[in-house]
């Protein structure tokens, strides 16, 4: 594993050390991360990694964190502690699946424990009515996550999927645009960026190698046509969380590159 001391000399090198005056700009998009990025290291040292980024805001999405492995009220408590202290902001929780109204009311007091004012994930089509019904009377949005699994049809592959089954519900109800997982599954993620516009509420920018094929790749090096995608988000006006997604195993080097070339782009 890199040291604290070289990963920051790499993140100096890369010009990241100056670039959170960038960010100031208005017209510039949020560039984040989404935490599954640093899922091999300890919360502790993923936050000496966003701090050395100068990242302010990520999107929790550890697996530790997801509902199906039951994660207990202390662990968002005390990640929270963690983060207000090192001035990083948790905007958005991702939950994975919610099955029931018991998954509903876990993922709601989860998502407030870290101070979020999104809830990203999946659920059946029955129960999207009731997610809506709850975090709208929470005062929380949620966002539609489009999936891809092997040898497995998933519910909310294309845009069309994903807009079909938020449309009819309230502005509560939008979509957590993952690039990566709509080249996988075929689909043009500037297209689908496009088309998710009016209910985007957060993008997790990630690039793969090619489609029916999980493994990710350095943003701008795959099939993911992440610059245009960018270009889409800038004529949206985007004002959510770009938040980078990278799930080979941790390799800290990977993630200066990764912001480098996303902040680039911003």
């Amino acid at each position: 594993m890199t040291s604290r001391r070289n990963f920051i000399k790499i993140a100096a090198a890369s010009g990241l050390a100056c670039a959170a005056p960038q960010l100031l700009a208005s017209n510039r998009l949020n560039i984040g991360i989404g935490t599954y990025s640093y899922h091999g290291l300890s919360v502790e040292d993923m936050i000496v990694q966003l701090n050395a980024l100068r990242i302010r805001e990520i999107e929790m999405s550890r697996g530790e964190f997801m509902l199906m492995n039951h994660p207990s009220p202390e662990l968002f408590s005390a990640t929270r502690e963690k983060l207000d202290r090192a001035g990083i902001r948790c905007v958005s929780y991702y939950s994975a699946t919610m099955n029931d109204g018991q998954d509903i009311e876990r993922a709601i007091h989860f998502a407030k424990l870290l101070g979020c004012a999104n809830i990203t994930g999946d659920a059946p089509a029955p129960v999207l009515k009731q997610i809506d019904e709850r975090l709208t009377k929470a005062g929380l949005t949620f966002g539609l996550h489009n999936h891809f699994f092997p040898k497995i049809r998933f519910a909310y592959e294309s845009p069309d999927e994903v807009w079909n089954a938020i449309s009819g519900l309230s502005k509560t109800m939008g979509a957590t645009a993952d690039t990566g997982q709509f080249a996988i599954c075929g689909y043009d993620p500037v297209d689908a960026i496009r088309k998710l516009a009016p209910r985007l509420r957060l993008v997790h920018l990630k690039d793969v190698k090619a489609k029916d094929d999980e493994e990710n790749v350095l943003l701008g090096t795959g099939i993911a046509r992440i610059p245009a995608v960018m270009d889409e988000l800038h004529r949206q006006n985007f004002a959510g969380l770009v938040a980078i997604e990278y799930e080979q195993e941790n390799d800290v080097e990977d993630m200066v590159k990764q912001v480098a070339f996303a902040r680039k782009l911003a």
